[in-house]
């Protein structure tokens, strides 16, 4: 249900501004909107807004420094200790103080993180040439030993291999015959070749291997000149030493960590509140002496917020509720607190602009309306089981999602009164349970509720849920009417209604549903109410009316997809019972149930919530609201 907002000023010293707004922020309860200084001219100045460069460049920093030290858990104690030292700071000492206290921090964990960076950059070099060597160590005899010759390895696709044979009377006029020239398969994809050549040919060499666009590894110095073994135990030994390097930063990291983690979570807090509310100033009002804080507020946290005030500054700082007229709140925000079970349909109503604020949240109507839609549609036990299943495991797998939280929600909801229809309809799989003496659909009303034999009554319910609907949506239209003292759309929604009522008593008549004496009144109700749709309204209120009737009507599609769904089900039991192998049957039968239940999670919905968005929110809903955003930490 919608929560009463109240306008409020929060009116203080100017000296203690930053407080004041530090205080407002904390308690989060605030939703801040422009000064409105044109109400107080020539007594209040938009306040400036301080510069947030050297805030951004400290926060920066901090950040920074989270990204290289391990994390810790939090230590709340110390953390409330070092934030009470500090939340009364101004900005200017609050940036100041960090600055000093992460200097040398900074530049330690830099350096550390730098050197572990090169640390690890030169273990997955090592890496590199370990394995190549280790590949074309078995060449290594064919190699010839020669001082002021160099080895270089050419690693090539073997589809390109032929290109061997073109470089090689290259390399031989380069180097004047002064070189070897050895190729061999490493794998199904690889085929290495080394080159042994004069070192006074070697820019030569390496500029042309260049232009060709082949990978050259060329072997470190000091890996080079030796047997390939001895340059192996060589590249592992310091892989060793790699690693012990490496372990002792991350031992320095960690205890620079526990040594400054608790207070840099402090730091870095304090300073992204600040920074938010610094950003706020611009819509703030100052004088000489004094600044003004303009916003709404709900009436249930008016207290709680006066009380923080209060204990901050006593009576130099105070909260006025101001009297507003109903135009005027015509902009406050929208806060919602709905109970557990209407929160998920929120959802919906965030998929189309927000309600004004004196609209009726229509999320308590989708609520009770949405299940019962799709329950009836969807129909079956075994269906509404395998939902609620899917729901909870995908609320565990998703548990951080807050938008595939709200989804599974309605889901799990809607699996409630998809089992009742389908205990009401005889329904487990189809026609499964029936099939097997399970259960029975049930006779109320002097009808049987077996879906495929009952269409016509199914279909007459569907339009009688589509009369309630949309007589609710034009109720709640009356309703939003009068809460913004607009006579014509009172009289355009009653009239409405009054018009329908005859149409559909006039309807009954003629079938005979109901006696033929209410057939009089039933047109003096078209005759008296139709003036009043077109005094609200106008022709297109009179035409309107007939748009209505086709609301009504498009609820026979609850009854329409339900039988396509039971339909199906119905041929995935005979199919899988008409084969002559039984596995093969009940494969075929699960296959299709599969795919039935997933259309059913999704047409029902996708239907239930146009009949709601289309059908149901034409009747009332305008939007065009502004949600409640309170000034605070997320």
């Amino acid at each position: 249900m919608r929560q009463r907002m109240e306008s409020v000023l929060v009116i203080g010293p100017k000296k203690d501004h930053q407080n004041i707004v530090d205080v407002l922020y904390q308690e989060g309860t605030i939703h801040l909107q422009d000064a409105g200084l044109g109400q107080y001219p020539g007594l209040f100045n938009k306040m400036e807004m301080i510069s947030l460069e050297d805030l951004t460049s400290v926060l920066m920093k901090i950040n920074g420094i989270y990204l290289i030290l391990p994390g810790i858990p939090d230590d709340v104690a110390e953390q409330d200790r070092i934030f009470e030292e500090l939340r009364w700071k101004s900005t200017g000492d609050l940036v100041s103080i960090a600055e000093s206290g992460i200097t040398e921090l900074e530049t330690r964990t830099r350096e550390l993180a730098s050197r572990k960076s090169e640390l690890d950059l030169n273990k997955t070099t090592l890496e590199r040439y370990e394995k190549i060597l280790d590949k074309i160590q078995p060449l290594e005899t064919q190699l010839p030993l020669m001082e002021g010759f160099e080895v270089t390895v050419l690693l090539i696709q073997s589809e390109f291999k032929d290109v061997l044979a073109l470089i090689t009377p290259i390399l031989k006029n380069i180097t004047h015959n002064q070189f070897e020239f050895i190729s061999a398969d490493l794998d199904e994809t690889t085929t290495a070749a080394i080159t042994v050549f004069n070192k006074k040919y070697s820019e030569e060499v390496h500029s042309f291997l260049f232009s060709q666009n082949v990978n050259e590894i060329r072997i470190p110095k000091d890996y080079a000149n030796m047997p390939l073994q001895d340059a192996l135990n060589k590249i592992s030994l310091k892989k060793i030493e790699i690693d012990q390097e490496m372990k002792d930063i991350d031992v320095e990291l960690a205890a620079l960590s526990s040594r400054y983690y608790q207070q840099l979570a402090v730091y870095r807090r304090l300073l992204e509140d600040r920074k938010e509310e610094v950003s706020a100033f611009s819509k703030f009002g100052e004088s000489e002496h004094t600044i003004l804080i303009k916003g709404w507020v709900p009436k249930k946290f008016i207290k709680k917020t006066k009380k923080a005030l209060f204990q901050a500054f006593g009576d130099r700082v105070v909260l006025t509720v101001m009297d507003m007229s109903p135009d005027e709140f015509e902009e406050a925000p929208i806060f919602y607190d709905n109970p557990w079970w209407v929160r998920p349909f929120e959802f919906f109503t965030q998929l189309v602009t927000p309600p004004r604020y004196l609209e009726v949240d229509p999320s308590p109507v989708f609520a009770i309306f949405f299940p019962i839609f799709f329950g009836v549609i969807v129909g079956d036990i075994g269906y509404g089981i395998c939902i609620m299943g899917f729901g909870l495991v995908m609320k565990r797998i998703f548990r951080d999602l807050a938008w595939m939280q709200q989804i599974m929600n309605i889901l799990i909801i809607s699996s409630i009164p998809t089992i009742f229809f389908g205990f009401l309809f005889g329904e487990f799989f189809g026609n499964f349970g029936e099939h097997m003496g399970w259960l029975q659909p049930l006779t109320f009303l002097g009808i049987t509720w077996n879906r495929v034999e009952a269409m016509i009554p199914l279909l007459i319910v569907a339009i009688a849920i589509g009369v309630i609907h949309v007589f609710l949506g034009l109720g709640i239209g009356i309703l939003n009417a009068f809460a913004r003292r607009s006579k014509r759309h009172v009289f355009e929604k009653a009239g409405t209604i009054g018009v329908l009522s005859g149409i559909l008593i006039l309807i009954c008549t003629l079938t005979g549903v109901v006696p033929a004496v209410v057939l009089v009144p039933a047109i003096l109700i078209i005759l008296i109410s139709l003036p009043m749709v077109i005094y609200g309204g106008g022709v297109l209120g009179a035409i309107e009316i007939m748009s209505s009737i086709g609301n009504i009507l498009s609820y026979a599609r609850i009854m329409a997809i339900g039988m396509a769904s039971v339909i199906l089900a119905m041929v995935a039991n005979q199919l899988g019972g008409a084969m002559d192998v039984v596995a093969v049957g009940v494969l075929i039968a699960i296959l299709l149930h599969s795919l039935n239940v997933i259309l059913a999670m999704f047409s029902p919905s996708i239907h239930s919530m146009r009949l709601h968005i289309v059908e149901f929110y034409s009747k009332f809903y305008e939007g065009g609201g502004v949600m409640y955003k309170p000034f605070g930490r997320n």
